[in-house]
């Protein structure tokens, strides 16, 4: 039985979906971070390994023997076709570096069966369920952060523009490490006026939830729990030693995500919502510039009210953050047609796949999938704007 294979490889996850040509899901499975640009290509292929290993398992009915991966000549692979999303490739060199090892990895050799691009591709194919536009903007927001536009042309959707998506020394504005960095900064910055005034900081959820995060007690010494090394492979640091001390810096910033979307939306703290729709802004106006904002003449442009805007990532599933985008857009003039959220990317990635081979289309180009035929499976609409 032929198989489908998508992957969906992010800075927090990687999700593998597994279908067969009509485009039931057989097989899926959740693993670790597969962020590319944050890893060596032994680490990321071993990322990738254990959760498609792990959804072959998964897969039903029971007659479908789980492959060894790398498949050999005895137990040669079950995949027609697999199409990897991947955060951090962003370049042709990047797509040439690891398709030799996910190649080998599948048994599929480099080629039209094997599609390797950003993960934001994956959310472009929401522009095929509106035959009213023909441009798309796609947003992912989770760990990190991108936007991309896209326009369909003859058949084909081909990628126009994109901002973002620089990793988290550079940027990821409106992804988890900027609400992170921002609650930080926005914690410490209520100390110093604080003290400048000499008046107590203005009680916060927020505030109390960091500094119980970081077994702290004054908000100055959150400046060593951030800043000391990444933790040695060499050392170690005993039972006792603080959970923080035991995750690489970004992620001390970015695990503190949660933290501030629960004193915004359930405690309705004032610190951690001004933290939220300054990221949330800062999010829009980059979006804006592929809409053409501050560019001068801007030919690869879309208009928003010409086009739909799809959104991708554990930060912009939330409705109340993912609102606070939008209005800030609105508020810069620019309203989408159409607003959707791609819940399940590599769940759409696999049907489509399955869909484009199973009737002739071209496997090397994802814009050829049938979206509108799974989008009520694995597309969660906003509605039209």
């Amino acid at each position: 039985m032929p198989l489908y294979l998508c992957v969906d490889c992010g800075g927090s996850k990687t999700s593998a979906v597994i279908c067969d040509a009509s485009g039931k899901i057989l097989g899926r499975a959740l693993g670790g971070p597969s962020n590319f640009a944050y890893l060596s290509i032994d680490a990321f292929i071993s990322a990738v390994y254990a959760t498609v290993n792990n959804a072959l398992k998964t897969c039903s009915p029971p007659t479908i023997d789980p492959v060894p991966l790398p498949p050999s000549a005895a137990a040669p692979g079950h995949f027609a076709a697999a199409w990897f999303g991947v955060s951090g490739v962003d370049s042709p060199a990047a797509v040439a570096t690891i398709t030799p090892a996910l190649s080998a990895l599948l048994g599929i050799p480099a080629g039209p069966r094997l599609i390797i691009a950003n993960d934001t591709h994956l959310l472009a194919a929401p522009v095929r369920m509106h035959p009213d536009i023909s441009d798309a903007v796609a947003v992912i927001a989770g760990t990190g952060a991108i936007a991309v536009t896209f326009r369909e042309v003859n058949g084909k959707i081909e990628e126009l523009g994109r901002i973002g998506g620089w990793g988290w020394i550079l940027g990821d504005e409106g992804g988890g490490f900027h609400v992170g960095r921002e609650a930080i900064r926005q914690i410490l910055m209520e100390h110093d006026k604080a003290s400048i005034g000499g008046t107590s900081p203005v009680k916060s959820t927020l505030k109390a939830r960091v500094l119980e995060r970081f077994g702290v007690t004054d908000v100055l010494e959150i400046l060593t729990a951030v800043h000391l090394p990444d933790p040695s492979p060499t050392v170690s640091l005993g039972a006792d030693a603080p959970p923080y001390l035991l995750i690489p810096r970004e992620k001390r910033l970015s695990s503190l995500c949660p933290l501030v979307f629960a004193s915004a939306f359930e405690d309705a703290d004032p610190l951690a919502l001004n933290v939220l729709h300054t990221c949330a802004a800062i999010l829009a106006s980059q979006i804006a510039v592929l809409l053409g904002e501050g560019s001068g003449e801007a030919p690869r442009a879309v208009k928003a009210q010409e086009s739909v805007i799809s959104f991708g990532g554990s930060l912009v599933e939330i409705e109340a953050y993912r609102k606070m985008v939008l209005d800030d857009l609105a508020q810069r003039g620019h309203v989408f047609k159409y607003v959707e959220f791609v819940d399940d990317a590599a769940a759409v990635g696999a049907a489509g796949l399955a869909a484009a081979h199973g009737q002739g289309g071209s496997i090397d180009d994802p814009s050829m999938m049938h979206c509108e035929d799974v989008a009520g499976r694995y597309f969660r609409l906003s509605g039209a704007v």
